[in-house]
C-alpha cells in the first residue's frame, strides 16, 4: 500500500487509516442493521453509492466489475470492505476490488480472500493488478469469481 510522503516508516499511512476507520464504520452499521434483505438492500446502496463516488476511470472499472460478478455470481452479496467494493458469500467477504485512487496506485486490484477456491498446488495468486477492465480483463474477472465459487 502506498505511503504518504511525510510518513514515519512501520506506522500507517492516511489512506490505511482512512480504510481502517471505513471498515470500523461498516462493522459498526452491520451490527445496526442485523440480517435479511433488508440489509443486502441497504449494502447494494452503499456499494453504488461508493462507486459513484469514486474518480472516473476507477468508477467506470468498479461499476464493470460490480457489473461481472453480479452477473456470473448473483449468490454472491455486493457490499462495500474497508471503503472497497467487495462481494461477500454467507457473509464471508469473497472478492474485492481496490480502485487505484485508494491508496494511490498506478493501478487498481481485483483480489480474494481465503474463503476463494483459486488453490492451485502449493502456491496461488489472490490479487490481481487492473490497468483497466476492458473485455479481456472481463473475461478473466469472470472466469476467477466461478472458480472461486469452485463452480
Amino acid at each position: 500500500m502506498g505511503r504518504d510522503a511525510d510518513d514515519t516508516p512501520g506506522t500507517f499511512s492516511a489512506a490505511e487509516k482512512e480504510a481502517m476507520r471505513a471498515r470500523a464504520e461498516e462493522i459498526r452499521a452491520e451490527k445496526a442493521q442485523g440480517r435479511g434483505a433488508k440489509k443486502r438492500e441497504s449494502d447494494r446502496t452503499k456499494l453504488e453509492e461508493l462507486i459513484a463516488g469514486l474518480p472516473e476511470g476507477d468508477r467506470r472499472d468498479a461499476q464493470r466489475v460490480h457489473e461481472i460478478v453480479s452477473l456470473v455470481a448473483p449468490q454472491l452479496d455486493p457490499r462495500t470492505w474497508y471503503g472497497m467494493p467487495a462481494w461477500a458469500l454467507d457473509g464471508e467477504v469473497l472478492c474485492f476490488f481496490t480502485p487505484s485512487s485508494k491508496f494511490d496506485e498506478r493501478y487498481s486490484s481485483f483480489g480474494f480472500n481465503a474463503a476463494a477456491r483459486l488453490d492451485e498446488g502449493s502456491m496461488w495468486p489472490t490479487a490481481f493488478a487492473v490497468a483497466e477492465v476492458d473485455d479481456a480483463a472481463a473475461e478473466r474477472i469472470a472466469q476467477l469469481v466461478t472458480r472461486a465459487l469452485g463452480d
